[in-house]
C-alpha cells in the first residue's frame, strides 16, 4: 500500500494549523484549532484528536506515512517541546508521542521555524538555495538556519535561536527570563511592549493613545498606515534592532538570503526596507550588498504546514 500522504501540524502560541499534504507538496485539506484555552496538554490533545482524526480516517489511515510537527522550542531529537515561553503549558511536553498516540500514526517534531525553513527550501523562495535564514515574526521571533544545504540543529537540537540573541544589553526582560533578547523587541509582542513603554514615558500625540491597554501589532500597523508619527517611529526602532542584529548574524553563516514570514513580516514596506537599511549600515564590508531580504511567498500557515509535513519524507 502506497503511503502517499503526510500530516503537517504547526503549533503556534495562539493557534494550531494543520494540513494533509501529498508527496508533491499539495495541501489536500487544511484547518486550524486554538492552542490556547486548554487548561492542560491532555485537553489540547483531546481537541487535536477529535478535530484531526476524522479527517485522517476519511482519507484512510493506511495512506499516511506519518505526521510532522513544528512547535516553539521543539526538539527534533527527543520529540519534546522544552520550556517554550509563548506556550500555554510549562515544562517539558512529549508532544510527538502524545500526538502519535492520539492519531495512531508515527510523529516527528521540530522547532516551528525549522519546519518553515524546510518548507521554504522544498516549496518556497529558498528552492535551490544552500545558505539562508528563515525568520518568523509572530507572537515571538523564531528562526531556522540552513548552511551548506543542511538545517543546523546543533548537538542538542536547539541551534539557531535568533530570538534569544541579546539585542539590547541589560534591556527589557524576555519571556525566557533573560534581559534584552531580540524577541522582546522585534516580534508582535515586542513592538506592543515598545508602544506601551513610549506612551507611558512620552506625551506626543498619537492615534495609539485611544487604544492604551489594548494595543496590538495590528493597531500600530493601522496607525502607521495613517501616517501616525509615533507608530512610524515604532516600526523604525523595531527595524533598527532587527537590522543591527541580523548584521551580526550574517557574520556567522554568510547567508544568500534572509526570508521573513509571520504577522509582523506582513507589515511589508513599513518594516523590511528599514531592516535592510540598518542591516547594510552595520555589516562588515565583505558582506555588504550580498544578502537579499525576501518575504515568504508561501501563505504563513502553509509554509509551516508544508515544512512540518516534509519532515515525514
Amino acid at each position: 500500500m502506497m503511503q502517499e500522504l503526510a500530516l503537517g501540524i504547526d503549533i503556534g502560541g495562539t493557534n494550531t494549523a494543520f494540513g494533509i499534504v501529498n508527496r508533491r507538496g499539495t495541501i489536500i485539506t487544511k484547518g486550524s484549532l486554538p492552542t490556547t484555552g486548554h487548561p492542560t496538554v491532555e485537553d489540547y490533545i483531546a481537541t487535536v484528536r477529535q478535530t484531526i482524526l476524522p479527517l485522517l480516517e476519511q482519507e484512510g489511515l493506511e495512506h499516511f506515512a506519518g505526521a510532522g510537527i513544528g512547535a516553539p522550542n521543539g526538539n527534533f531529537f527527543t520529540g519534546e517541546i522544552v520550556f517554550a515561553p509563548n506556550m500555554p503549558w510549562r515544562g517539558v511536553i512529549p508532544m510527538a508521542n502524545l500526538i502519535s498516540e492520539a492519531l495512531g500514526i508515527k510523529a516527528t517534531l521540530t522547532n516551528d521555524a525549522n519546519a518553515a525553513a524546510v518548507g521554504e527550501m522544498m516549496y518556497g523562495v529558498a528552492k535551490g538555495m544552500k545558505d539562508f535564514i528563515v525568520v518568523t515574526l509572530g507572537t515571538g521571533l523564531g528562526s531556522g538556519f540552513v548552511a551548506n544545504g543542511q538545517l543546523i540543529y546543533g548537538h542538542d537540537g536547539f541551534a539557531g535561536e535568533l530570538g534569544h540573541v541579546i539585542a539590547v544589553r541589560d534591556g527589557r526582560k524576555c519571556g525566557c527570563g533573560r534581559l534584552g533578547c531580540l524577541e522582546a523587541y522585534a516580534s508582535a509582542t515586542g513592538i506592543v511592549r515598545s508602544a506601551d513603554e513610549w506612551l507611558a514615558q512620552r506625551n506626543d500625540a498619537s492615534l495609539l493613545r485611544e487604544h492604551i491597554g489594548k494595543i496590538t501589532a495590528k493597531s500600530i500597523h493601522d496607525a502607521a498606515l495613517q501616517g501616525d508619527a509615533l507608530a512610524l517611529e515604532l516600526f523604525d526602532y523595531t527595524a533598527k534592532l532587527l537590522g543591527q542584529t541580523l548584521a551580526d548574524i550574517i557574520a556567522i553563516t554568510s547567508p544568500e538570503a534572509i526570508i521573513f514570514f509571520g504577522g509582523l513580516a506582513n507589515a511589508g514596506d513599513l518594516l523590511l526596507p528599514h531592516v535592510h537599511r540598518y542591516m547594510e549600515a552595520n555589516l562588515l564590508n565583505i558582506y555588504q550588498n550580498k544578502v537579499t531580504l525576501l518575504q515568504s511567498a508561501l501563505p504563513d500557515a502553509d509554509a509551516a504546514i508544508l515544512g512540518a509535513s516534509a519532515l515525514v519524507w
